[in-house]
């Protein structure tokens, strides 16, 4: 594997570019599912980051932006590859990867080794927080070690259950929010989880496992994945269950609008949560979204948004495309302090960040200010439920 830095960045197959000299040009891969586990919600989060982009290239500042995408299929094996790719064509930062277990591979095995900047906009396990990273591993949305607490919070206090059971994806994403749940809900609030199932995707059916997690009679079930496997263990539920009251709890993998027209039932027992987007530019970057994609923006599209911008002003700060040079000036484009730059202005803010003006990038899903671990330093959620035909949000939840 080449180190970052190899020629070929511009003019690849795949690649996009407006031109420029080499100092002027910011590169940029794009490491994200649009097919697989998370082909529902995964197409639409590339477009967010790619409207960064678009931001960035029609501003008047004398910066082109070269991309080059590559869809990891929500597969870590084929993360993996696509990172390799990306790292070889000589890309020093990557606006990726989607799920938790392909970001943790990309990171430890391409990213890391060959200092590669990587931010995500929705790898969600605490895992992330714990990598060996040497400070080049990001993301926008907080740490599942929060909303696992919120979720337990919830069956606690509002939904004033004892038990629960939690039937999850077998990944780090399902692993560590489960985890999360049951020391909360057990440690603080003294409930009871009767039962954790795991289940592994692309299963034809998952009755024998509601089966088994519904055992004993919880108070509320926890289920937590992605939609691809969510059409299916929610049909198996209504079909297979006497059970459409249950109160149903999800975390931010499994809101889709879309769900309850394929699951073929309204799913109004179905209660969850997932960050918000509370940022000063959020009115514009829905108006600058739906005017550019004809449909309002979904899941993780804000904090997809963010991840880029975040990453070219710190590239452009950092005047060179290497991926030292990115890292060491992600916090100086986000910390508190310097000319707020927003997503209407950041255009702009390239051209200050080049400058050497302090900057201080204020998110669509609010302030992006990164702890030790490349972390939110806090956070806000929606708590949402769902509705005969989608979803919608109940109130915001500060963590």
């Amino acid at each position: 594997m080449k180190s970052i830095g190899a020629a070929g960045a511009v003019g690849l197959a795949g690649c996009s570019t407006d031109g420029g000299s080499s100092g002027n040009t910011i590169s940029m891969g794009i490491l994200m599912g649009v097919t697989g586990g998370l082909s529902e919600v995964g197409p639409a989060i590339r477009d967010a980051a790619e409207l960064a982009v678009k931001q960035v290239r029609d501003a008047d500042n004398g910066f082109a932006v070269d991309t080059q995408f590559e869809n990891t299929e929500t597969k870590p094996s084929r993360g993996v590859s696509g990172a390799e790719a990306l790292v070889n064509a000589g890309y020093p930062m990557i606006c990726g990867g989607l799920a938790s277990s392909v970001t943790l591979q990309v990171a430890e095995n391409v990213a890391i080794p060959n200092q590669t900047v990587m931010c995500s906009p929705s790898a969600t396990s605490p895992d992330v927080s714990s990598l060996e990273d040497n400070d080049f591993v990001y993301r926008t949305p907080p740490t599942d070690k929060l909303q696992g607490s919120l979720l337990a919070q919830i069956a606690a206090e509002r939904l004033e259950k004892e038990s629960a059971a939690i039937l999850f994806l077998n990944n780090a994403y399902g692993n560590g929010l489960s985890n999360g749940f049951t020391k909360t809900f057990e440690s603080e609030y003294g409930g009871e989880v009767l039962n954790q199932v795991s289940y592994s995707a692309g299963r034809s059916s998952y009755t024998s496992q509601l089966q088994n997690a519904l055992d004993g009679d919880p108070g509320t079930l926890v289920i937590i994945g992605y939609p691809e496997s969510g059409n299916k263990i929610f049909r198996n539920f209504y079909e297979n269950f006497d059970r459409a009251d249950m109160d149903i709890l999800v975390p931010d993998g499994l809101r889709a609008d879309d769900l309850p027209g394929n699951v073929g039932h309204d799913m109004t027992n179905v209660r969850g949560t997932n960050p918000s987007s509370a940022g000063p530019g959020i009115e514009y970057f829905r108006s600058a979204y739906e005017e550019e994609y004809g449909s309002a923006p979904g899941p993780f599209n804000q904090q997809s948004f963010d991840a880029a911008a975040v990453l070219m002003l710190a590239r452009a700060a950092a005047g060179e495309d290497d991926g030292t040079a990115v890292r060491d000036h992600m916090r100086a484009v986000t910390d508190a302090g310097g000319e707020t730059v927003g997503p209407e202005t950041l255009g702009e803010g390239v051209s200050l960040a080049a400058e050497g003006t302090e900057i201080n990038y204020q998110g669509v899903s609010g302030p992006v200010e990164f702890d030790d671990n490349g972390d939110l330093a806090s956070a806000v959620y929606n708590y949402f439920r769902y509705t005969e035909n989608g979803t919608e949000n109940i109130e915001q939840v500060e963590v």
